[in-house]
């Protein structure tokens, strides 16, 4: 838990990212952070699997090109020269416990049946033939701007049971104190490691062992029917590997067996294309959290009055005053409202709000404080793709300050 928290403390809106990314190494499971570039996907990978004492680490940003060698293990000169063929695998994929795999799907069509094998049963077939090496990787973080576009990178895909949406920071007073940090020079941050041995423990021993209630295989049932309603369909093997986050989640936080609240994790487990991802979590938090379920119909009603002021674009100031008045107020000041009551009642039953009353925050750039500052239209409009269309916005800010 400190790894996590340290990590959470240093990078901004990534605490559901960074446990998310522990509890799938707790599992023994790879994951798939995707996202654009400068979200610090690579920097959180390398920070979390640097923090465990003993284990080899494996890094390497592929390419079309990238040749199966140069993963896991490129021929000895020197033995060549001798006349043996053989292969140095010290320092390659073959060795490593951890790894982190940018640009997975960019995995060259000569490497990739031996990435699938990599990753799914950990193993290595040698260049000159002979028995397959085992691999002593736990999990591999795996990152990309892209979802994958062909057949064969999709198989890869499939591979990575946990996938994880990361976007550019939305909270302005995150994105004031990532400016500053890059000025000033704080004290050397708190760093926790584990040991190897501990974690191998872990992963074999403990998180297998955490109990799963019939209650909660009930509650998968559930979920799987709800989203096959929704024509969301995931593989068997897909939920059987997910009960091992379940239980990662559960011994994460000290439990002995698997509570409702860790269904949460399945949130990116069950979706294929991003689109599906609000889908899958609705149907989630109708069993977890009732109030991260209220958050997002709250989010529903903020991006509607975004769309709402988006159509507006171009409209006279007198319009868009007559729109604050009779619309955005009272609907932001109850939002904004509402969301800091379920914030409030989730900590004091110590529910877990990063999944969705925190995402919520940020869509609406703090609705609360925005709300009682009076500067709500001025941060929906820093939102909205059609800025540059919007007349006098600033004027139309400065109106909504005095209401």
């Amino acid at each position: 838990m400190a790894i996590g928290d340290e990590l959470s403390d240093r990078f901004y809106e990534r605490a559901d990212v960074v446990r998310t990314l522990v509890v799938t190494l707790l599992a023994g499971q790879h994951s798939l952070v995707l996202g654009p570039p400068g979200t610090a996907k690579s920097e959180m990978a390398r920070e979390l699997t640097g923090r465990i004492d003993g284990a080899s680490y494996w890094e390497i940003l592929l390419s079309k090109f990238t040749a199966p060698t140069r993963m896991f293990g490129p021929i000895d000169v020197a033995a060549l020269a001798r006349g043996e063929y053989r292969q140095v695998y010290e320092g390659r994929a073959t060795t490593a416990h951890v790894a982190f795999i940018d640009e997975i799907f960019k995995c060259s069509t000569a490497a990739l049946n031996e990435t699938l094998g990599y990753l799914n049963e950990r193993i290595y077939h040698p260049e000159s033939g002979g028995e397959p090496i085992r691999c002593p990787l736990i999990g591999a973080i795996t990152a990309s701007n892209e979802l994958p576009t062909g057949e064969d990178t999709a198989a890869i895909y499939d591979r990575l049971l946990v996938r994880i949406e990361v976007g550019y920071l939305a909270d302005p007073s995150n994105l004031a104190a990532l400016v500053r940090s890059a000025v000033s020079r704080p004290a050397a941050p708190t760093r926790t490691t584990i040991e190897l041995a501990a974690l191998q423990h872990a992963v074999t021993e403990a998180v297998p062992a955490v109990g799963v209630p019939d209650l909660i295989v009930d509650a998968v049932c559930t979920l799987r029917a709800a989203l096959r309603r929704k024509e969301l369909v995931a593989s068997d093997r897909r939920w059987r590997q997910a009960v091992g986050l379940l239980q990662a989640s559960a011994y994460l936080d000290g439990r002995p067996a698997v509570a409702e609240t860790d269904l949460s994790v399945l949130t990116h487990v069950l979706w294929d294309s991003p689109a599906e991802r609000p889908t899958v979590e609705r149907e989630v938090l109708q069993l977890v959290n009732p109030d991260a379920k209220e958050a997002l119909d709250l989010a529903d009603a903020i991006e509607e009055l975004e769309a709402q002021l988006d159509a507006m674009a171009g409209q006279s100031r007198e319009a868009l005053s007559e729109w604050v008045i009779k619309k955005a107020h009272n609907k932001l000041a109850m939002a904004g409202k509402r969301l800091e009551k379920l914030r409030e009642e989730a900590e004091v039953a110590g529910r877990s709000t990063a999944a969705a009353i925190d995402r919520v925050f940020g869509l609406a750039i703090g609705v609360p404080q925005a709300v009682e500052a009076g500067w709500v239209l001025e941060a929906l409009c820093d939102n909205l793709r059609s800025i540059e269309d919007l007349t006098d916005v600033h004027a139309a800010a400065d109106l909504f300050r005095v209401i």
